[in-house]
């Protein structure tokens, strides 16, 4: 029997959203299964979002909760949407210190991947730093450019936000951390990126603009930061030559092979 797809869940009149017993079951095995495998792996400052956030919790939490706290602790907020939304909206609730939120939790038998962005990966992935106020700063003025720039500067956006909010790495007093939102909230995307079979390189903004990605493989290349306060100077320039830069001197190759297409 073919699986259902994923629906996207709506608030009743007073803002709340329902979810099951198993939802909340498995919103309580992937949090608990996730902590214990971050620890020592995911930076401090993402920690410190779960605790001001209550993750560690036995129910999918609210977005009216989450959103309160966020904008206690820096000043952001989430709004919930349906799983996919225009990047146009996308760019525009960034703009608003705003981060959009899937409501949907993945089933049980998805428990190790999916590949749409559900409430784990937006909530337990991204939200903890976004009561980091300089990464926050980041996210809000990406919104901001990419809003700005229009369509033919979406993608090489995308790949900018691609290797820092979702699969961004840090070096820390303590060693290499992660911190992006894909690497925290995946346990075989967590195992990879820590391990020799990937290459860690310093952030660079060209190379980032100019490196393809796919988004269904464990990613073969991570950039690294040196701290939460370098992010927002990476826009700290004139975004849109550089992505003319980028796109004249062309996409480096690729460090995958090239996706199967299905056979009719």
């Amino acid at each position: 029997m073919a699986q259902q797809p994923y629906e996207s869940k709506f608030p009743d009149t007073s803002g709340i959203y329902s979810y099951s017993k198993t939802e909340n079951d498995t919103w309580q095995r992937l949090v608990g299964r996730q902590i214990a495998a971050l620890r020592g792996l995911a930076v401090d400052a993402y920690f410190d979002g779960v605790e001001i956030l209550k993750l560690d919790q036995p129910a999918v939490p609210q977005v009216a909760d989450i959103n309160a706290a966020l904008g206690k602790a820096a000043g952001f907020g989430v709004e919930g949407v349906p799983a996919l939304i225009s990047p146009k909206r996308f760019y525009e609730l960034l703009s608003e210190r705003k981060f959009p939120v899937a409501t949907f939790l993945r089933r049980p038998e998805d428990m190790d991947y999916l590949e749409e962005p559900d409430i784990f990966h937006e909530v337990f992935g991204h939200c903890p730093l976004l009561t980091n106020r300089a990464y926050t700063d980041f996210v809000q003025a990406f919104g901001k450019a990419a809003g700005s720039l229009g369509k033919g500067y979406s993608w090489h956006m995308f790949r900018l936000f691609w290797f820092t909010v979702e699969f961004g790495m840090i070096r820390t007093a303590e060693g290499l951390r992660a911190y992006g939102a894909g690497i925290v909230s995946s346990p075989s995307e967590l195992e990879h990126a820590f391990s020799d079979a990937s290459e860690k390189l310093d952030f660079d903004l060209q190379t980032a603009l100019r490196t393809p990605y796919r988004i269904d493989i464990v990613q073969p290349v991570y950039f690294v930061i040196d701290s939460f306060e370098a992010l927002p100077r990476i826009l700290d320039c004139d975004i849109k030559a550089e992505i003319d830069r980028a796109k004249e001197l062309g996409d480096l190759p690729p460090r995958f092979e090239p996706a199967k297409k299905d056979v009719a």
